[in-house]
């Protein structure tokens, strides 16, 4: 019989499908609704210690293939968030997404996430579009297995890397979260991008930079994904325009052991759980894998 129960590490999953970070998980209601959609788990908005009120519209735009944004990490900070977590982590597996500019804030939020009830956290070492946090802190090796370390040493939950593309030497940040403790890999964040407005001649983002997902980054997400597979030992999750069971079907063949799915809920709404769900379990089942398990890294065979 065909199962699409998983495993992280330590965390199950009945189902392989995440909500990725920044998309319908800012409050415990949008939550509780996806999980409700087919979704195994649910990755929270980026929440940092205070609030932060993000970059200034135009923060998003849709473009040839995707989006780009430049939202800066808006979020009402971790204390008020405390009540959207305690809404939701009763319906679900809840992953708490975490920023900070240090190794102690990491920690420090990351306490504060186990606390409200989440099943893991997710350090977001890639965010491409805000100053001083992200993909600044997460393209330094050393940087990147010290707060994955003093996160580890702060909590007993499962601790989740999510890295940017923005880099040469991802391998090499893989290796650094491998030795710094962590239990996980999430790739990939957003690509570096820029809109211009022909019409006006200026950039069209406030942030003037952003970064692009959906379908146009799904390619590199498997790239790098297969990379990390023959990098690491830890599992990988994969993350970037997934819409349709065969995107899924790639990173897992590739080498995740589950993934996160963003831009598509935008555009064809919390269905596509369940639609991904379905469509996958038939290709498992006519292709004779009778698990998510038989499945990972099978192209590198």
């Amino acid at each position: 019989m065909t199962e699409l129960r998983t495993e992280v590490g330590k965390t199950v999953l009945e189902l392989p499908g995440m909500v990725a970070s920044g998309i319908m998980d800012e409050t415990g209601a949008s939550m509780i609704r996806m999980l409700e959609a087919g979704a195994g788990a649910v990755v929270t908005k980026s929440i940092g210690l205070v609030p932060k009120p993000g970059h200034e519209n135009p923060c998003f735009t849709e473009v040839k293939g995707g989006f780009v944004n430049a939202m800066g990490l808006p979020n009402p900070g971790i204390e008020l968030f405390r009540e959207e977590m305690e809404e939701a982590v009763p319906h679900g597996k809840i992953v708490g997404s975490i920023y900070g500019a240090d190794s102690a804030e990491f920690a420090e939020l990351a306490g504060r996430m186990e606390d409200y009830g989440a099943c893991a956290v997710e350090l977001n070492l890639s965010c491409p579009h805000a100053k001083g946090y992200g993909m600044e802190v997460g393209t330094d090796p050393a940087l990147v297995k010290e707060i994955v370390s003093a996160v580890k040493d702060a909590v007993s939950i499962p601790v989740w890397a999510k890295l940017t593309p923005n880099t040469h030497i991802l391998n090499q940040i893989g290796q650094a979260v491998q030795d710094g403790g962590g239990d996980a890999i999430v790739a990939i964040n957003t690509l570096k991008a820029m809109v211009i407005s022909p019409e006006f001649a200026r950039p069209f983002l406030s942030n003037r930079f952003g970064g692009l997902s959906g379908p146009a980054v799904r390619a590199v997400g498997v790239r790098n994904i297969y990379d990390l597979y023959d990098a690491v030992s830890i599992p990988l999750i994969g993350v970037g325009g997934i819409t349709d069971w065969r995107d899924a079907a790639q990173y897992i063949m590739a080498g995740a052991r589950a993934f996160q799915v963003g831009s598509a809920i935008a555009k064809d709404g919390p269905e596509v759980f369940r639609k991904i769900n379905r469509e996958l379990k038939e290709f498992m089942t006519d292709y004779g894998y009778d698990s998510i398990d038989s499945m990972v890294g099978v192209a590198h065979e």
